[in-house]
């Protein structure tokens, strides 16, 4: 418990999330029920009762979740090879793995463009093997989205992984391998119930990203892919409809943290199961 003589140490982070997260948040929410004769729920009905918009919000969600998956396959066995390498290794897995974060996002979204594009090196790579006839382009994809985004939030994965292995002693699965376990269920039984909060932060993490991610989801999407990023920028910038706006956003804060809730408490079952 906080002593009362650290009180005043924490009024200024107080007040600082009060001014700059809880107030505007309350405003977007107040905003969301503004109708032209008081408050209303008209513009949550508005958008439910759209097929479209809940076909957008559908979409959403399953690019995050997506994105989750291709980073966490690629995440694990990276946060691995770290755990498992020498100091120099690790500085550099460290070094490769910060250096995208060191590159503004809108330059590393255009920077795949010239990768998913038809002359891009996933097109000549393909054709070089035989797989394809002719050139080929990503772009406008939803597979060349998750790839993009899978990119750009890597490091958010791998960075938690790593904090928490490197804690980790070698000596666990060293017991492991002695009690007669093989790789495959030291990873499982060892290594996976050590990893699952670090794990469980990344996904938050990622899946917040990706799913708000405007400018790459706009560049790499393309107008054919449509999430609730751009709905909220159709209805800000284009028809200044500022109400529904508000209620869009309301409504992708609310489905992403029922998502995140439901990793959180599949996680403590896990791991409630694993100490049972």
């Amino acid at each position: 418990m906080m002593k009362a003589g650290g009180f005043p140490y924490v009024v200024p982070m107080l007040l600082l999330s009060v001014a700059f997260f809880a107030t505007p948040l309350a405003v977007l929410v107040g905003f969301s029920f503004t109708g032209p004769d008081g408050a209303t729920m008209a513009n949550y009905g508005r958008f439910f009762g759209d097929a479209f918009n809940f076909r957008v919000l559908v979409n959403t969600a399953r690019l995050g979740l997506e994105t989750v998956l291709a980073t966490t396959l690629l995440g694990v066995p990276i946060a691995l090879l770290y755990w498992h390498s020498g100091k120099t290794a690790r500085q550099v897995i460290i070094f490769l793995t910060l250096i995208p974060m060191l590159t503004s996002n809108v330059v590393r979204t255009f920077a795949w463009i010239v990768i998913l594009g038809r002359q891009g090196p996933i097109s000549e790579a393909l054709l070089g093997l035989g797989l394809i006839g002719r050139p080929m382009t990503l772009m406008f994809t939803e597979l060349g989205l998750v790839m993009a985004m899978c990119q750009i939030d890597l490091p958010l994965i791998i960075l938690p992984l790593v904090a928490i292995l490197s804690r980790t002693p070698v000596q666990y699965t060293e017991a492991a391998q002695v009690s007669g376990a093989g790789p495959w269920r030291i990873f499982v039984t060892v290594l996976v119930p050590l990893m699952l909060p670090s794990l469980l932060a990344g996904w938050i993490l990622v899946f917040a990203s990706t799913s708000s991610s405007f400018v790459t989801q706009v560049v790499i999407g393309g107008a054919r892919n449509v999430y609730v990023p751009q709905l909220i920028y159709r209805e800000v910038g284009t028809l200044f409809d500022w109400p529904l706006a508000s209620a869009i956003a309301v409504v992708l804060l609310l489905s992403t943290g029922c998502l995140l809730v439901t990793m959180t408490m599949i996680s403590r079952h896990r791991r409630l199961v694993g100490h049972g």
